[in-house]
């Protein structure tokens, strides 16, 4: 966190002062001339395991330490502070707290030696001990400006028998740049700091206990004879903040607890980019892992000796494996076991249409834009599951139902992705259908089909794909726009798979746009047939093929952005919007 965490002191004879600060350092510290010794020394301690390790460091002297500083210089002289003004001794090389994780260094030292830096933290000293001071004077404020920072400042006492009210006046200030970022901090450092301040004043009070105890000032004070205020200025009254809490290790153990609240505060919150509203297949996906949270916590011990032997009904883009006497429901592909199959697989659609062919490839993509039922008959599960892997990216999720493999066929209602074992009878009816595609995967009569596509590694020079329809796509047929888009990206080599990958996913959720549109136009707002043709006009999809494609594409909308249009439509604010 970018951020200044100090400790301030009013002072009788000087004013406000700051005693100690820590901040946060994300370069190198300068090096002095006789660091090389101890540097070498905090490398070997930073060897061990831990969060922060607390060092000390030769460092040049800060302005605070009297006589090295030059006059142009940021900070007060030597003359100008006293005991109680002053925390670490000349020459004291500071604290430094290494963070491993992050490599970033936490520095400690009684002023920062960065000019712009020291006036900030001296205007937020003064403001925080002088004019921005909460009711009952201890206590948390807010306050601050764009051009000299926010502060978040606690006021406190400190019992003192040798002040004037047997008191001093201190604040622990935070200081940053970000102002929603130290609101939204308050909580935690109003408990952390307190919890410091807590620490410091249960110290100073057995000090001040045991003094009293020893020698009253109360009672010796008023028996002294009066003595002129600008007298008791003159004396020597302050002392030092170790002296009032018997503390030696005082300042060590505010740079921990320093250090420490700066990473803690920097870390308990993290910012998250939000591209905009849920996509469809985000809202499908959650919608189905809400369906099968409430199955299961349905399915009981009870339940389970009871349940009927039929298979269940497969729901959208649910899986329903048939080749394992136990039968599954599953909302995503990745659920098949991966670590099983064999290198005979698909690796991307390119992949595919390289294997497949150009020609047979489109007409299966054809097939699967448009929702036809698409059977794969092959031995190999694996390999049919890979196809289904590869193909599936054309649609959206929500449009997507996979039967993986099946020892008998299942009707289009059920699955528009079929995967059948060689020896399942496919009704004649279907083979002539113009509304499903059987792609038969045959062993290669030749012992390397294609040779130039596959390394030895792999066995689909094994088979041989045999792509049929009732109705073919002819190669001058102009199909969807989508599909030549999909085929353009697949045959540019320029572009790789990945960047391919992204491509299909720009053009799925361009075209999901269209479907909404669509959706509202005709569902919601019951608009006629001309006018319906006139926006398929306007969206560039007016062709035939475009139009199947959208009505397909329709049925995979969640039921999230349905209801909303609908109540939205019921509301009446929309109706008399519309009137």
């Amino acid at each position: 966190m970018n951020a200044i965490v100090a400790l301030c002191h009013f002072c009788e004879l000087h004013g406000p002062r700051t005693l100690f600060c820590t901040e946060v350092l994300h370069s190198p510290l300068p090096q002095g001339p006789g660091s090389g010794d101890i540097s070498g020394q905090n490398e070997q301690a930073e060897e061990e395991e831990g969060g922060i390790q607390m060092s000390s460091r030769i460092r040049s002297h800060s302005p605070a330490e009297g006589a090295s500083a030059d006059s142009s210089s940021p900070g007060p002289k030597k003359s100008d502070m006293c005991e109680g003004c002053r925390s670490l001794a000349g020459g004291h090389p500071g604290y430094v707290s290494h963070d491993k994780e992050t490599s970033i260094k936490y520095v400690s030292h009684q002023h920062p030696n960065h000019p712009q830096l020291f006036s900030i933290v001296r205007q937020a000293c003064v403001r925080s001990l002088s004019c921005e001071v909460c009711p009952g004077r201890e206590g948390p404020i807010f306050f601050g400006d764009e051009q000299h920072g926010f502060v978040f400042s606690h006021t406190f006492f400190i019992k003192d028998s040798l002040a004037r009210g047997f008191q001093r006046w201190y604040s622990i200030i935070t200081i940053m740049m970000d102002r929603i970022y130290l609101i939204n901090s308050w909580p935690f450092l109003l408990g952390k700091i307190r919890g410091i301040i807590d620490e410091l004043q249960g110290k100073a009070l057995k000090v001040f206990e045991a003094e009293q105890f020893g020698c009253p000032q109360r009672a010796q004070r008023m028996n002294t004879a009066f003595t002129p205020f600008l007298h008791q200025r003159n004396g020597n009254a302050a002392r030092s903040l170790t002296s009032l809490t018997n503390d030696e290790n005082l300042w060590a153990c505010l740079h921990t607890s320093f250090a420490w609240l700066l990473k803690a505060c920097g870390s308990r919150l993290t910012e998250k980019l939000l591209e905009g509203a849920p996509t469809e297949d985000t809202l499908v996906q959650m919608e189905k892992l809400a369906d099968l949270k409430e199955e299961s916590e349905g399915w009981d011990g009870s339940e389970e000796e009871e349940k009927p032997s039929s298979q269940p009904d497969v729901g959208e883009g649910q899986e329903l494996s048939k080749g394992s006497p136990e039968t599954s429901l599953v909302p995503d592909c990745n659920s098949w076991n991966v670590a099983h199959r064999r290198l005979s697989v698909f690796r991307s659609l390119r992949h595919m249409r390289q294997v497949l062919g150009a020609s047979a490839f489109r007409m299966l993509a054809w097939h699967v834009l448009m929702g036809n039922q698409v059977i794969w008959k092959a031995q190999d599960m694996d390999l049919v599951q890979s196809a289904f892997d590869v193909l599936r990216t054309m649609l959206p999720v929500g449009c997507v139902r996979i039967i993986p493999y099946s020892e008998q066929y299942e009707e289009a209602y059920r699955c528009n992705f079929l995967g059948l074992s060689p020896h399942v009878q496919i009704p004649p009816h279907i083979l002539a259908s113009e509304f499903a595609v059987l792609v038969e995967v045959r062993a290669a009569t030749r012992s390397s089909l294609y040779p130039t596509l596959f390394d030895d590694e792999q066995s689909l020079n094994k088979y041989e794909f045999l792509v049929t329809s009732g109705s073919p796509v002819a190669a001058d047929r102009v199909g969807p726009t989508i599909l030549n888009k999909i085929e353009a990206a697949l045959t540019n080599q320029n572009l790789s798979v990945d960047v391919v990958d992204q491509c299909l996913v720009c053009l799925k959720e361009e075209w999901m746009n269209k479907v909404k549109v669509l959706f509202k136009f005709t569902k919601v707002d019951s608009r006629p047939k001309e006018d319906t043709q006139k926006l398929l006009s306007i969206l560039g999809a007016a062709e035939e093929d475009n139009v199947k494609l959208l009505k397909f594409w329709m049925t995979g909308l969640s039921k999230t952005y349905k209801s909303h249009l609908m109540s939205t439509v019921r509301s009446p604010t929309s109706s008399e919007c519309r009137n």
